[in-house]
């Protein structure tokens, strides 16, 4: 996952001198994708070009390219395209300020409840690659010849409780009580 950090040196009011525009190219260098995902996101409708250069080149302002970033950033964190344009559009299509504080707040919160699942998903998973990978550097060390069937009797894994991650990714068996397999009550 690329997080794409936010600059805070200039402000879109800033922006009249025609060298502060930044053509597509710029837009894709600077914020680590490629052109064709510039394009696209503009094709979407989520980044709209401020103006065309003489030679008919899209130009965007330094508030697309905050548009980008965060878009970038959202599309990392799993947002789809239509969750994201559905939270870029709320301000536009709301009829009021309250409508609209109150409709992102409202999607805000759904999005940070989200994100709060994907970070405990993703904190199980990386303290279970981290057990798996103390483990493997002791299989790594093995002279074992009966290697690979011999991994399910060795004796320094059993001593271990072992991770789902480890036992799945090297082809052991569940022992113990987790190795009943869970029903769900009907």
């Amino acid at each position: 996952m690329r997080i794409v950090p936010q600059e805070t040196d200039s402000t879109p009011s800033e922006l009249q001198d025609p060298s502060d525009f930044l053509s597509t190219g710029d837009m894709a260098r600077i914020t680590g994708n490629s052109l064709r995902t510039v394009r696209f996101y503009e094709e979407a409708g989520i980044l709209r070009p401020e103006r065309r250069s003489n030679g008919g080149h899209r130009l965007f302002s330094k508030l697309e390219l905050e548009r980008l970033r965060l878009i970038t950033n959202l599309r990392a964190a799993g947002l789809s395209l239509d969750e994201i344009r559905v939270l870029l559009d709320l301000k536009e299509k709301s009829s009021s300020p309250v409508a609209a504080s109150l409709a992102l707040i409202q999607a805000v919160d759904h999005q940070l409840a989200g994100l709060e699942e994907r970070i405990a998903v993703l904190t199980h998973l990386r303290d279970e690659f981290i057990a798996t990978r103390t483990m493997l550097k002791d299989c790594k060390a093995c002279t074992d010849t009966g290697f690979p069937e011999a991994c399910g009797s060795c004796e320094k894994l059993a001593q271990r409780e072992l991770p789902a991650s480890m036992r799945v990714l090297w082809g052991l068996r569940p022992s113990g009580a987790d190795s009943e397999t869970k029903r769900p009550n009907t």
